[in-house]
């Protein structure tokens, strides 16, 4: 594998997890609601989960999918049905005061965000069928691992530096300040976004 072709993977993929998706939208509303270090553990499950989707590309998941198409329809079911569910639970709540005085409920736990991040974004099989169409012409046969691990690598980092930019930019307290005398706009707008994605990723 070329240094061209290693650094057009790179950035390709960065483009990717730039663009708006279930995992942007849940590391903004992280960043307003519980701050960057919540954010910021919430970003690095959302880079694992990056780098299962690529390791699933990378070691044939593609085929399984054209094979099966059955099992990525299941896949897109299931993962659109979650982000639904988790929309609906952020409009259910959007005309609840947040309470950010010494009474709050405190941030979730290290591994709570962790958790959340990684499942938002195994609930988007999309990822693995974008990493196997750029994986398919740059990545040849007999790549040496360490080739692979480094490309792993970069899908992490992509994936848990622009999310954790994401909530930093949302954490501010000007951030958090619009979102107190706005929230139940905004809840029910990141919900809709959030439900909107999950219908597409099912239908599509």
């Amino acid at each position: 594998m070329t240094l061209a072709a290693f650094l057009a993977v790179a950035l390709l993929h960065l483009m990717a997890a730039i663009s708006p998706g279930p995992a942007v939208l849940m590391s903004a509303r992280t960043g307003v609601t519980e701050g960057l270090r919540t954010g910021a553990f919430l970003a690095a499950g959302i880079g694992v989960g990056g780098v299962l989707w690529a390791m699933a590309a990378l070691f044939g998941l593609n085929i399984v999918f054209q094979a099966a198409p059955v099992l990525l329809w299941v896949l897109k079911i299931a993962g659109g049905l979650y982000l639904i569910w988790m929309a609906w639970g952020m409009w259910k709540s959007a005309d609840q005061p947040l309470d950010m005085g010494k009474d709050a409920a405190p941030p979730r736990s290290a591994v709570s965000a962790f958790r959340l991040g990684l499942v938002t974004q195994l609930a988007n099989p999309k990822p693995a069928v974008l990493f196997s169409a750029i994986f398919v012409g740059t990545v040849p046969q007999g790549t040496p691992m360490w080739v692979y691990a480094a490309l792993l690598a970069v899908v992490f980092l992509n994936e848990t530096i622009w999310n954790i930019l994401v909530a930093r930019i949302f954490s501010f307290e000007r951030s958090k300040t619009t979102y107190i005398s706005l929230k139940t706009l905004i809840d029910r707008s990141f919900g809709g976004l959030l439900a909107l994605l999950g219908v597409k990723i099912a239908a599509t």
